[in-house]
């Protein structure tokens, strides 16, 4: 995938932005997931996701491309998250994602395994909890958990998303972990 986004970034620096098109649509979902992850509010992520595409775009100029695009462009994600997550600190939105209803779907009410409904429930009730208590993080702890553990991606990927070196990223996922475990002990907060 690499070397195709590599000669799809070729073309856009020839002017080809019907390129770039093709760039956004093999990264958009994961982009968004990212930013659903940190922000918690699907059109705000819509909205820092679609802003990260226009900065790639504007900037691609600057990108290295003996570098992963997508460690540059969720860099540039994940640094607008936090951005608005400072900017807006502790805003409600009426137009928030519903408690219990998060991700879910049609295709998420097909039964996939022959566990029973409360187990179902239970665990949908644990991803709630989970979530919420991942957005109670810190800012510079959440990022850590949500690229590491959401996005599952490497150590050093995550050093060069955050620009932070690599004993940072490990301390901070450390330290996020161990915030998490103390948050999730105590009583629920439903």
């Amino acid at each position: 995938m690499d070397a195709l986004v590599n000669k799809r970034i070729k073309q856009v620096l020839k002017g080809d932005k019907d390129a770039f098109a093709e760039i956004v649509d093999l990264y958009q979902h994961r982009l968004f997931q990212v930013c659903f992850r940190m922000l918690g509010n699907r059109h705000e992520a819509e909205d820092i996701a679609q802003e990260a595409f226009v900065r790639a775009f504007i900037n691609i100029h600057t990108f290295d491309q003996k570098r992963k695009f997508s460690t540059w462009l969720y860099r540039i994600a994940t640094n607008l998250c936090i951005d608005r997550i400072r900017k807006k600190k502790p805003d409600y939105y009426l137009d928030a994602e519903v408690r219990g209803t998060e991700g879910l779907d049609m295709y998420s009410q097909i039964a996939a395994s022959d566990e029973l409904p409360e187990e179902e429930l239970m665990k949908l009730e644990l991803q709630e909890r989970i979530q919420y208590e991942i957005s109670r993080l810190p800012d510079k702890y959440r990022s850590a958990i949500v690229l590491k553990y959401m996005e599952e991606l490497s150590l050093q990927e995550i050093s060069e998303i955050l620009d932070l070196p690599l004993g940072t990223v490990k301390t901070r996922i450390h330290r996020g972990r161990e915030a998490l475990r103390k948050q999730l002990s105590r009583q629920p907060h439903i």
